[in-house]
């Protein structure tokens, strides 16, 4: 038999040194899954406050602090790490790679990641919680209007958790560039890996703006300079262009993965290729392009001018037409095919469904005088929620019960499944689609509560009682996990009958994912019979011509993978007590420092290969 050295250890401490993709993968999807699980908590208490009118549930201290956690939670912590865990875990397997290109920053960008969220929520228990809303406009986030120090655990989760998204950035663009599966030239690549490479290159164009916003933020707090300071000749404006040349393509990075998921999903469950192959390759090109001008679509209301709107306002209608052309592909993908309604296959459905929806109102915003008037309204809010629930939460669940078998073994019950997707469909529309009208109807953003007689009362209500939908439609999907983890059925190597790389390997794939690796001439390369020329090399004994249904059991040579290393959790260790040093304590920042570097030497003289198995 085959040896493989550097194999994934047991125990917890092989959890703490792994640099495996895959175990990285499911270690951002638990933490991702349970800041989803919060934020949803967070989101209740505040549909508690707003059922009624008048209601005293939460003061408006408190209102505001979990405004800001909820939607600071969601987007960087909740849908940033599904993001990371499907990339992590999908993308080496569909190119037919081993790992990712580097695996111990692999391992590295996820512990940031967990430590920026945990530093976040620490402020819970010491009473100063971020208020000053997911996006901190400044002027109100400076120390003057914000003096606790709930803003600083913003600004420097934010910055700490920003090294492990730009990390991951460069790690998938080198993987997806150089490791493909030989003859898998970028037209042949599955959809999820082509959303990923372009997700790579949004993250490492819209981070850094970001991350300078974050150190202006943070150097006028805690340092006395001006840069967004009115009063000494800046311009408080300047954040919001830091913060949504930053935020709107971030909705392109939350949303492409969704995408990709369903171009793998729907052609799978339709039994037929991808209608239109290379237009949804060139529109998720081109929705990234079109996404880095857009931002000021978000600021119509501060007085940019009429040139300047109407340049952002043509501009966000035409990213529409990439959009559409996505959907009618799918559409037509399903056109005629053998369609089989399993449950992965309804969350794509849906999703194409409510991200139309989300994506029309989203046009209505692209008119400036429209815009004025829904801007900070409930209109707004239902907006965003359609296209991040119904875009990519719905993505990641079709995702998720689509590559759970791969990843565990095991067959999930597909009753249980189908039950929390039409609870989750039925939720979204009852808890979201209510706030368009009390919107219109002028209810803003943030506001904790409201007086009788304006029309509100009702809509309010049935988006409270949808809430509360939502929370139940989890219930069968804990049920389902609970089942299959007690008696799950097997799930053999490909039971979708699907046409990606991954889906030739064992379920769960093995530590090295491919015994060999695979060759490809096809964009389907499962869907097709052996050529005459694949089963003549096979007989001579050239596996690396073949293109197998289903890898050997056995490698035929060894396979070295990289040691696991726990110097990626010594070096975030360090990062972190920098970061609660920024809080006010240099003598931290400088011990910090000290590990940092010393983990960063470290690693540098760690061998990434063990010695040749005797």
């Amino acid at each position: 038999m085959s040896t493989t050295n550097a194999g994934p250890g047991a125990g917890i401490l092989g959890w703490l040194t792994t640099v495996d993709h895959k175990r990285i993968a499911v270690m951002y999807f638990v933490t991702a899954f349970l800041f989803l699980l919060v934020a949803g908590f967070e989101g209740q208490l505040l549909r508690l406050q707003l059922a009624g009118p008048g209601r005293d549930f939460l003061d408006p201290d408190l209102y505001n602090q979990l405004f800001t956690m909820h939607g600071t939670t969601m987007v960087f912590f909740a849908g940033m790490g599904l993001v990371a865990a499907f990339l992590n875990f999908v993308v080496p397997l569909q190119i037919g790679a081993r790992d990712v290109a580097f695996p111990r920053l692999n391992a590295l960008s996820f512990w940031v990641f967990l430590f920026g969220g945990l530093f976040l929520y620490a402020s819970v228990p010491l009473r100063a919680m971020p208020d000053g809303g997911w996006f901190a406009y400044m002027p109100l986030t400076n120390a003057e209007y914000s003096p606790s120090l709930g803003m600083d655990f913003y600004l420097l989760s934010l910055l700490i958790a920003g090294v492990g998204s730009i990390a991951g950035g460069v790690n998938f663009l080198v993987t997806i560039v150089n490791m493909r599966a030989p003859g898998m030239t970028f037209m042949r690549m599955p959809l999820f890996s082509w959303m990923a490479l372009i997700v790579a290159g949004l993250i490492l164009l819209a981070f850094p703006p970001f991350t300078v916003g974050l150190i202006f933020m943070l150097f006028d707090r805690r340092f006395g300079t001006h840069f967004f300071d009115a009063a000494a000749g800046a311009d408080p404006v300047l954040w919001q262009h830091l913060f949504w040349v930053f935020g709107h393509p971030e909705v392109y990075i939350l949303i492409l993965p969704a995408f990709g998921v369903v171009s793998d999903v729907i052609p799978a469950f339709s039994r037929k290729s991808l209608f239109g192959y290379p237009l949804v390759v060139f529109s998720g090109i081109l929705i990234a392009f079109l996404g880095f001008g857009v931002w000021v679509h978000h600021m119509f209301s501060v007085g940019l001018g009429p040139v300047v709107n109407a340049v952002f306002g043509g501009a966000t209608m035409l990213i529409a037409i990439p959009t559409g052309i996505k959907i009618f592909n799918w559409i037509a993908t399903m056109w005629g095919g053998q369609l089989r309604f399993r449950t992965a296959m309804l969350f794509a459905v849906g999703l194409v469904g409510t991200f139309t929806i989300g994506g029309l109102s989203g046009v209505m915003h692209s008119s400036p005088p429209t815009d004025l008037q829904q801007t900070d309204t409930y209109f707004v809010v239902a907006h965003f929620h359609y296209v991040l629930i119904g875009g990519t939460v719905f993505g990641f669940f079709s995702g998720f019960y689509h590559w759970f078998p791969k990843a565990t073994g095991r067959m999930l019950h597909e009753g249980l499944g189908k039950a929390h997707f039409w609870l989750a469909f039925l939720a979204l529309h009852v808890t979201f689609f209510p706030m368009h009208f009390a919107g219109l109807l002028g209810m803003p953003r943030r506001t904790f509560t409201y007086p009788e007689g304006l029309g509100l009362d009702v809509f309010n209500l049935i988006s409270t009682i949808g809430a509360f939908i939502f929370t139940l439609s989890f219930v069968p999907l804990a049920w389902n996990l609970w089942r299959t983890w007690r008696r799950g059925e097997a799930a053999g190597h490909n039971p979708w009958d699907a046409a990606t790389l991954e889906w030739t390997t064992s379920s769960p794939p093995p530590h090295y994912n491919f015994a060999v690796i695979p060759s490809v001439d096809r964009r389907d390369p499962l869907w097709h019979p052996y050529l005459e020329r694949d089963v003549r090399r096979a007989e001579e004994g050239d596996a690396g011509g073949v293109l197998p249904r289903r890898q050997p059991d056995v490698p035929p040579e060894p396979v070295h993978m990289p040691n696991p290393s726990y110097w990626p959790l010594v070096l975030a260790l360090g990062l972190l007590l920098m970061t609660i040093g920024g809080l006010g304590s240099l003598g931290l920042v400088l011990f910090g420092l000290a590990v940092t570097l010393g983990a960063m030497f470290g690693w540098a003289f760690e061998p990434p290969f063990g010695a040749e198995p005797g």
